[in-house]
């Protein structure tokens, strides 16, 4: 198979571990140069940093830049950390947290710890990366990270779903905005996923998310790979006229009851 990203520059938030992991290895075994910005270099499965699977496994070079997403600064840093590869030309907005709990006895720093990381760290990120492509008067294209919970809801997790929505709905109006650039930004709406983030310490080989797989039409828990094979495709040439777009990555979870 061609590459679909060859000789391009990829910075991907929250790389080190999970989704994130699983799309910068992606990225760099179809071409691409990746910086992993994220909070943390080692990644939560255990294992080599994900900058060095990559300069290990394929022939792309790959860098580490510890990133807070929550700080503008430090994401502005990380997209010029991709100067040393070429220039940014794909920016993969992944970074966020999440937690369940109760809407009642939710506080003003747990709202906006989850703002800042999920929606803050969204817009800032896509505003660095497209500075960058717009002063390189290069195309280029920015891949959001919502959630299955940005197009559903459920009532322990209101803050999450608030923010995850907040992405998919900045991601229509930044299309609209870059679009003009040469830029495009779409948006990922992943299912319940075999990550720590997502299922904890989960046991998988013992009841892998029984209840959704119960009601998912694919009926099994999502994988790194999966999401980031999508991230893939929108990020390539494949999605050269894909631009303002949703897409679910959730074996058909949303389109169920």
């Amino acid at each position: 198979m061609e590459p679909l990203l060859d000789g391009e520059t990829a910075v991907v938030t929250g790389g080190a571990s999970g989704n994130g992991r699983a799309m910068a290895l992606l990225f760099a075994e179809h071409g691409a140069d990746v910086v992993v910005a994220d909070i943390r270099e080692e990644p939560r499965e255990g294992g080599a940093p994900t900058h060095e699977r990559v300069e290990r496994d394929t022939d792309r070079s790959a860098g580490f830049v510890e990133t807070d997403v929550a700080d503008p600064e430090d994401l502005r840093t990380a997209v010029a950390a991709a100067e040393e590869f070429g220039g940014v030309s794909v920016m993969v907005n992944n970074a966020g947290i999440t937690h369940s709990d109760d809407f009642l006895e939710t506080t003003e720093d747990e709202w906006y710890r989850m703002m800042d990381v999920n929606a803050k760290g969204t817009f800032f990120g896509t505003q660095a990366a497209a500075r960058r492509m717009v002063e390189q008067g290069t195309e280029g294209s920015i891949v959001n990270m919502s959630s299955f919970m940005g197009i559903r809801s459920r009532p322990d997790g209101v803050r999450y779903c608030a923010s995850k929505g907040a992405i998919r709905q900045m991601t229509y109006a930044m299309a609209g905005a870059l679009g003009e650039h040469g830029i495009r930004v779409n948006v990922l709406h992943p299912g319940l996923t075999e990550t720590h983030m997502s299922m904890g310490d989960l046991a998988f080989d013992e009841d892998p998310g029984a209840d959704w797989v119960e009601r998912t039409p694919s009926g099994r828990v999502g994988q790194p790979t999966d999401v980031a094979r999508a991230a893939l495709f929108l990020a390539s040439d494949l999605a050269s006229y894909v631009n303002g777009t949703s897409l679910p990555v959730d074996g058909g979870r949303h389109s169920s009851s």
